[in-house]
């Protein structure tokens, strides 16, 4: 089930919200842990029994942990140990098949291949339960006994599947002490649908353009063509991926949890240093706390060292392909490199505008190995896009993507990417008149979405693979 689908907008939610309200305090957890699971099974019982595996993992080792108290060694051992379960449960599922290829490769082997199915989020909710125990070893938030408690916290629907990325201190309290508001309603819905039109209108309209060019490129497609395909994906994801982090976090506001942003207009980063703290916020957070800083973090000597494991188990995250991880790569070796240089005098005086557009430039190429369908593809596509590859017979040229249609959209994508709208809405919220044209927005955004969502086929976001 996905939230920009018919059945979760007139069935699913309305009948939860409808249930939650009606209920007594005491049982509403309950109501929202049993419409988590069913939420989840809807994809297929096979992954909610994996998921009832990770619950049970991080609520016996959080137990283990808390009982060991002041006995550091066997503290480490029962953490240890149920960071190994959690990243083999992880490993077999994501990452078995892709390394048994390569084994077989490298060595010429015949291993079978299982073709196992990614689970739906497994790497989120993985994270989610290696942050329970990890902060209960730290002592940064206390056990909870209770199981049901904890699997709401790994298997809350709004989040479950593709984020934010909720570290357990942040969220414990409210867990069991949040309170519910007419005010947190409101905006719920408002940021709900905000997210609903990003992912079906925008993301959808430009990833279309996206696949058209990216499946054009294995028989032959021009050098702007090639770029006119990037920047199209370039705001596919980010529309898609923070359209869903708006729609988790209205979701979690409509039960009165306040979850952490995700995105802050990464597309407006002058460094890829920036980037990271702009783009994907929860789980860069997660990377820096629970495995940046126990490398080491930024001591002098082993920086670079932990920037280059950070961004391959990054990469490695995302998925199991050489294309992901040299993403990963990427982005890291630009990190170290703006960390050599961020005290240069030349770089200081650099304009800002040459900082933004090269981040830009960077951020681009990596998307198109992201993207890709392999990591060959990827570099023949980019060989296209400067110039190293060249067709002499193509079916179309850029003279047929760039129109009317690409050009409205392009303009929506890059107004939608920058503060504008969040500036003109904070200078006039309390404005009577511009109040009653939110409204009246927000209402169109949610008619035109439907609409969208009514004549269009089915289209799964982007991070639902992760």
């Amino acid at each position: 089930m996905i939230f920009s689908s018919s059945i979760f907008i007139f069935i699913f939610l309305p009948l939860v919200v409808f249930v939650y309200y009606i209920s007594s305090k005491k049982i509403r957890n309950n109501i929202l842990l049993i419409a988590s699971l069913f939420f989840y099974a809807w994809g297929g019982l096979s992954y909610l029994k994996i998921l009832i595996v990770s619950i049970l993992i991080n609520y016996l080792f959080g137990i283990l942990i808390d009982k060991a108290k002041d006995k550091i060694n066997l503290k480490r051992c029962f953490l240890l140990l149920g960071i190994i379960l959690n990243l083999l449960l992880l490993f077999y599922y994501k990452y078995y098949d892709f390394f048994v290829s390569n084994v077989n490769t490298l060595f010429n082997s015949s291993l079978s291949i299982k073709n196992i199915v990614l689970p739906i989020g497994i790497s989120f909710f993985t994270f989610q339960g290696m942050s329970y125990i990890i902060d209960i070893y730290r002592n940064d938030a206390k056990v909870n006994k209770n199981i049901f408690s904890v699997a709401l916290y790994i298997a809350l629907f709004p989040q479950l599947v593709a984020g934010p990325i909720i570290k357990y201190k942040d969220i414990n309290n409210q867990i069991n002490f949040r309170k519910e508001s007419i005010e947190f309603f409101s905006y719920g819905i408002n940021r709900f649908v905000v997210g609903l039109s990003k992912k079906v209108i925008i993301s959808d309209i430009l990833g279309a353009m996206a696949d058209n060019i990216f499946n054009l490129s294995t028989t032959g497609i021009d050098m702007t063509t090639a770029w006119i395909g990037a920047i199209c994906y370039t705001f596919q994801i980010y529309f898609d991926f923070s359209g869903y982090s708006d729609m988790a976090i209205g979701l979690g506001y409509l039960f009165g949890f306040q979850f952490p942003e995700n995105f802050n207009y990464p597309y407006i980063s002058k460094s890829i240093t920036e980037f990271w703290r702009r783009w994907h916020i929860s789980l860069s957070t997660w990377f820096r706390e629970y495995l940046y800083i126990p490398l080491g973090g930024n001591r002098k000597g082993n920086v670079y060292f932990n920037l280059f494991i950070v961004f391959i188990v990054t990469g490695l995250w995302h998925g199991s392909s050489w294309s992901f991880i040299v993403w990963g790569l990427w982005h890291g070796l630009f990190m170290i490199i703006e960390r050599l240089i961020r005290n240069k005098m030349w770089y200081k005086k650099t304009p800002s505008f040459i900082k933004l557009f090269s981040t830009m430039i960077i951020i681009m190429v990596g998307w198109v190995l992201f993207r890709a369908s392999s990591l060959k593809a990827a570099l023949e596509y980019l060989a296209i896009m400067v110039g190293l590859i060249k067709f002499n017979d193509m079916t179309f040229t850029y003279q047929y993507f760039i129109n009317n249609k690409f050009i409205f959209w392009i303009i929506m994508a890059i107004i939608g990417s920058t503060p504008i709208i969040r500036k003109v809405s904070h200078r006039y919220k309390n404005n009577k008149l511009f109040q009653l044209i939110s409204v009246i927005i927000i209402s169109i955004l949610f008619i035109v979405s439907m609409i969208f969502i009514i004549n269009s086929t089915y289209s799964p976001f982007i991070y639902f693979q992760f």
